[in-house]
Order: C-alpha cells, then structure tokens, then sequence
C-alpha cells in the first residue's frame, strides 16, 4: 500500500510539473512572437515606407545631389529670363500665324478645287498673270480710280506714287505694290475700256477687275479687288485707297509692319457715324432698319478713305464672296464683313490727317502723317489741282521711302 501510494504521488506531482512547463513554454513563444512581429513589421506599417536597403540609400542620395545642382543652375540672372520669356512669345506668335496662313490656303485651294468642280462663276474673258509664289511682299495698295478720273491719276502719279523704272524697283527692293484698280464700262471694248487700255500700255500700272464700275457698285469692286490682288500677290497687307488722297508710303509701310504678328488685323481711322434712314441724302442707308431704330449709328469700321487689311482677311473675303453681304456704302461693307471674327481693329489718326496746315504742323513735329484729306470733301477738294501743295508740305520726301527698312 504504501508503494501504491508512493508511486501515485510521483505521478501526479509529474503531470503537474508538465502542465505548468507547457504552459510556461507557450506564453513564451506567445510573447516572442508579438516582440518579433513588433520590430519587423510596426514601424514601416506606421510611416508607411520600406526600409531602403544600403543601396537604396546611395541612389536617394545621388538624386538628391543632382537636384541640388539643377536648383542652383536655375538661379539666372533676371535679364535672362526675360530675354528666354520674349524668345518664347514670339515663337508662339509666329508659329500661331504660320498655322493661320495654312489654315486660309487650305480653304482658299478647297474653295478654288469646288469652284472648278462645280463649274462655277470663273469667267473665260478673264487672264489673270501665274502669282508669285516665291516673292512675299509687304503691302498691295490698290487706288480706287474711275474712267472719270484721269487727271486725278496723273496728279497722283507726279506726287506720292513711283512711275516707270522706280515703281518695279519698290516691288523688287520695298516688296510694296502700287496700282490704280478699276473695272470694266458697261459695254464690252467701250471707248471707256479703249482708253484706260491706252493709259495702261503707257504706265502700265492698272489692275483690271472683272467688275461692271458704277458708283453704287462700290462694295462689289472692293470685294472683287481684294479677291483678286490675294489671288496675284502673297502679301502681308492690302490696302485701299481713294485717287483724291495724299499718301506717305514709306510712312505706310512702316506703320503696317509694326502688325505683323497678328495675322487677322483690320487698321484704318475707325469711325461711327449715323445711319441715315431719309431718301435723297449722301450716304443714304436703304437698309436703315437692320441697325435698329431711327437715330441709330453704324457699328465701328474704317473711313472709306484708306484701309489696310492682313492676308487672313483679304484671303477669307476671297473664300467666302458669295455670302458676303454688300451695303451700299463699301466701308460700312467692310466692317460688317469681319464682325464675328476673331480680328483685331487698329485705330489710327495719322492715316487720316486734314490738309494743310495740319498735317503740315505734325511733319514739323516729327510725327509724319501717312494720308491726308479733307473730310468736307471726303478727300482733297479739288484734289488734282491741290495735291501737288499738299505733296510739297506735308510729304515725307523721296528719300524717306528707299532708305526705309520695313
């Protein structure tokens, strides 16, 4: 009995001994496995990162370098970042109307491609000379002229406007144009027609329109004017002018090419006068109630006198004449045209300067004018007989135009 009772004290006292060694061991091992799992995984969980291995370090480093040196390559001088500024805006420029000027000849061939296709109103009386393609000239001034109006041509001619030799060499040298643009007399090979013809072989410096002339047809010439010196010559600028105006045009040229970074710019002296709505009157409007009630004026556009459009917009004139619609006063025609568009309106007063003494006091000032006239007669009064003293007091001189750089 006593062994049995021995023996069953050993046992027991084993078993417990084993249970507390178990469960020794396993809150151990429990313990060991937070303490583990707490230095491999808790800080990277809460910062969110890796942990960069030695390597890794390097490469961090390296970068770190190289931004510290583009930083201080970057500290220019202020002059030169202005200088970079200006390099950039007039890349932008020109390559915004470089586009443009695709953008107008790819709808001027499309338009030319439709008219052929669809047999449209080209007429086959109508010679045109190949245009230029490789001269680019600076302006195409086109002088309004009538058949009535010969000795207003010859005074213009003895003054501001370059004869014989001296007119090619201002295409070749200056890349400006000069022609008196009129169109045909109602009958075919008139005696009207005969005798410009005359005058053409002895000056040759017309432009023939395909265009029925009358006064009331004004805004169909100028259209058809713009259509066709686009057509003939790659211009920055076409101007028109009236034949009873003083023109600088070397003061001309150097006013338009102060705008050659906008390609769609519309530059004369801007005005807005009444739309007169009575019968009988000068520059009655018969369309008087498209602008609203009686007393109404006309939207901003330039005197009639002279103007100046970019290629853009000769080029869309030329693309879209069918739709265009013609009021009877041309200027008024022209602005209307480019209301909606995109287009930039330059007003400026010296294109329109009285006659002496004023535009005389402003050469003596220094501030050359580029057209003068009277507004009581919308042009000089009496302009052939008057423009050679208009000429000699307030021209730029001969000299001023072939030393010029434009």
């Amino acid at each position: 009995m006593s062994w049995k009772n021995r023996g069953g004290s050993e046992s027991n006292s084993r078993r417990l001994v084993s249970k507390q060694l178990t469960l020794f061991l396993c809150a151990g091992c429990f313990f060991a496995g937070i303490l583990f799992t707490d230095r491999m995984w808790t800080d990277p969980e809460d910062k969110g990162l890796l942990l960069p291995t030695g390597i890794e370090d390097e490469q961090i480093q390296l970068v770190a370098d190289g931004c510290d040196t583009k930083l201080k390559d970057v500290r220019k001088d202020p002059k030169d970042i202005i200088h970079e500024v200006s390099e950039t805006r007039n890349a932008v420029q020109t390559l915004d109307k470089t586009i443009s000027n695709l953008e107008m000849e790819l709808a001027a061939a499309r338009a030319l491609q439709d008219s052929i296709l669809t047999g449209s109103p080209i007429s086959d009386d109508l010679t045109l000379p190949e245009p230029v393609k490789k001269r680019k000239y600076l302006m195409v001034v086109g002088i309004n002229t009538a058949f009535s109006s010969r000795k207003r041509r010859d005074s213009v001619r003895a003054t501001w406007m370059p004869q014989g030799d001296k007119l090619r060499k201002l295409e070749e040298e200056k890349g400006i144009v000069m022609r008196f643009v009129i169109g045909h007399g109602a009958t075919t090979g008139g005696i009207l027609d005969r005798a410009i013809e005359a005058e053409d072989r002895k000056h040759g410096d017309f432009l023939r329109l395909e265009h029925i002339e009358g006064y009331l047809e004004l805004s169909a010439k100028t259209k058809t004017y713009f259509t066709t010196a686009v057509a003939l010559w790659d211009a920055d600028y076409y101007v028109k002018v009236d034949d009873d105006v003083h023109v600088n045009i070397g003061a001309l040229g150097a006013t338009l090419a102060k705008h050659r970074s906008n390609p769609r710019v519309y530059i004369g002296c801007m005005k807005s006068g009444p739309v007169l709505a009575h019968k009988g009157v000068r520059y009655h409007e018969p369309e008087h109630w498209k602008f609203g009630e009686e007393g109404n004026k006309y939207f901003r556009h330039a005197t009639g006198q002279l103007y100046a459009i970019s290629k853009d917009l000769a080029t869309y004139i030329s693309i879209n004449q069918n739709v265009l619609h013609k009021y009877v006063n041309e200027d008024v025609s022209l602005g209307s045209w480019f209301i909606g568009l995109d287009v930039e309106h330059i007003d400026d007063r010296r294109l329109c300067c009285g006659t002496p003494p004023d535009c005389e006091w402003k050469a003596q000032a220094g501030n050359i004018c580029v057209a003068s006239f009277d507004w009581s007669c919308s042009g000089i009064c009496r302009s052939s007989e008057r423009i050679k003293e208009v000429h000699r007091r307030c021209g730029e001189g001969e000299d001023a135009l072939w030393t010029a750089s434009f």
